[in-house]
């Protein structure tokens, strides 16, 4: 047998092309990567690639148990494409960010990832909520009051002034990736006939409504964004992805 060694090849970056996108994903979550690839999977977006890590979680949602993430939060961050280069990286929990702190989670995710810029939903939504103007806002989550608190605090220390505030009042993620569009439109009109807004902010990354939003700013003629739909298209944006997409709302023309 000879031995041929040596061979000469180039290379060519073809999968991520365009732009690399890590995120961190509770293990508990069905709901995310769907959401992403809704988006990634789109034409125009041919070239942008997300990449994932699965961070060991209760799926009971509790301040506790979202607290005892943040010691595993760098090293799960790290997994993603070890040596190589994201053009930018998310940690896909909205609740844990309020409880670790956005800034805390962000450094957390520099640290794992030099090279790539960091968000979370917290900071993502705040970013969306300055592009889209809106100062006054909704806020529906499915969380139970003690967690609903950090949640209040983060956006109001960030200057919001929260209008109305509605809960779903559950702890379970496995049941909250279930709550219907149907249960998430009834909630959004109950809270604007309490108090007009300006935009509403659905929190947490479980809720399935990205496909709906432009549906839910036509009924409800307010801009509408969610943790799902504010990181991945705050994501995109840092990655230096530009395109405009209205078919997933007001925010993703912007």
């Amino acid at each position: 047998m000879k031995n041929v060694e040596n061979i000469p090849f180039t290379t060519k970056r073809t999968i991520g092309a365009r732009a690399r996108i890590g995120c961190v994903v509770l293990a508990s979550d069905y709901t995310v990567e769907h959401e992403f690839n809704t988006v990634l999977h789109r034409p125009e977006l041919e070239g942008v690639a997300l990449y994932c890590a699965r961070i060991a979680n209760s799926p009971d949602i509790t301040p506790a148990s979202l607290k005892a993430m943040g010691p595993r939060l760098m090293e799960t961050a790290s997994r993603i494409l070890p040596g190589d280069h994201l053009d930018a990286l998310a940690y896909g929990c909205t609740s844990a960010s309020t409880v670790l702190g956005d800034g805390h989670v962000n450094q957390l995710l520099q640290l794992a990832k030099p090279s790539a810029r960091p968000t979370n939903p917290v900071t993502a939504m705040v970013t969306a909520m300055q592009a889209l103007r809106a100062n006054r806002i909704a806020v529906l989550t499915p969380y139970r009051q003690d967690v609903n608190v950090h949640i209040a605090n983060a956006l109001t220390a960030y200057g919001f002034e929260i209008t109305t505030f509605g809960s779903f009042n559950e702890e379970s993620d496995i049941t909250v990736s279930a709550i219907s569009i149907d249960s998430i439109a009834a909630a959004i009109e109950m809270l604007l006939a309490e108090s007009p807004a300006e935009a509403v902010f659905v929190s947490c990354t479980s809720l399935h409504l990205i496909h709906a939003i432009a549906a839910l700013e036509a009924q409800f003629d307010v801009p509408v964004t969610s943790s799902n739909h504010a990181m991945i298209w705050h994501c995109l944006r840092l990655a230096g992805v530009t395109d405009t997409l209205p078919d997933f709302g007001s925010l993703y023309t912007l």
